[in-house]
């Protein structure tokens, strides 16, 4: 969105005029990063929150947006007035719920001590990084999150393609990248063992991780960025895919967490 100012939403716009789709789909977007050069252009002031909602229904040919995430925590504006913006988009019909994104722990539970005292519903969901090999959300963000019945949307579920069987070897797109080559190189050990363990299992490392997500406190739904409509199909094995037990603990030797929640994770 930086860049683009908005052509992804463009582009789901024209997808949704082409009727018969709009209630058949949770529509989400955000707000938040620059979608200009003015100094009100970004951030969640009340005036960015509301100007940013009208553009985004306009790209997104739509009435209402069905999830409205505010993409980073905005320590310069007020909840106050970040509420109020909220609440009044949600009064006119234009936004359904409100989720957040890139939250520490401690934001949202700052964030849900208004709504309450506002009669409002607040934060429905977190957007976070989350996968088997970065688990930090573990110690804070999930824990406030079951505190406040919300729902994590893990973002990079296969650790940008570590995750997704890297070892057999790719020569392009992010995995061939230098950063990505050091990173597996880093961390062969562990990928030696889990992509022999999806052997053992019979199901492709990719699909283990996202089952392995789907199986995680609070999560609702990872985050998947397929390339081609082959990879969006393949990705629904991941629905099927049966962890037990013994292979979550399997998978928890191979990629340890921070230890559990804070602050028993660091403290005894």
């Amino acid at each position: 969105m930086e860049q683009g100012y908005g052509t992804s939403e463009e582009i789901i716009g024209r997808w949704l005029a082409q009727g018969g789709r709009r209630d058949r789909i949770v529509l989400a977007t955000k707000v938040y990063q620059p979608m200009g050069t003015g100094p009100n252009d970004r951030r969640l002031s009340a005036y960015h929150i509301r100007k940013a909602c009208e553009d985004s229904l306009r790209r997104l040919q739509t009435d209402h947006i069905d999830l409205y995430q505010m993409h980073h925590i905005d320590r310069w504006t007020p909840w106050d007035e970040v509420w109020h913006a909220m609440e009044q988009l949600v009064r006119e019909g234009k936004v359904l719920y409100v989720g957040s994104s890139n939250f520490a722990g401690w934001d949202i539970a700052t964030a849900q001590q208004l709504p309450g005292q506002r009669h409002f519903m607040g934060l429905v969901s977190e957007q976070s990084l989350y996968n088997l090999a970065s688990r930090t959300v573990e110690l804070e963000v999930l824990p406030a999150l079951r505190h406040y019945g919300g729902g994590l949307i893990p973002l990079s579920p296969l650790a940008g393609g570590l995750l997704g069987g890297v070892l057999n070897g790719a020569t392009e797109g992010r995995r061939a990248d230098a950063s990505m080559r050091k990173r597996v190189e880093d961390l062969r050990p562990q990928l030696e063992a889990y992509e022999a363990f999806c052997d053992e299992l019979g199901e492709q490392p990719a699909d283990v991780a996202l089952a392995w997500l789907l199986h995680q406190p609070a999560v609702t739904a990872p985050i998947i960025g397929p390339r081609t409509r082959d990879q969006l199909s393949a990705s629904q094995r991941a629905l099927d895919v049966d962890l037990p037990d013994d292979a979550l603990r399997r998978l928890d030797e191979m990629w340890p967490g921070p230890g559990g929640e804070a602050p028993q994770a660091y403290a005894w």
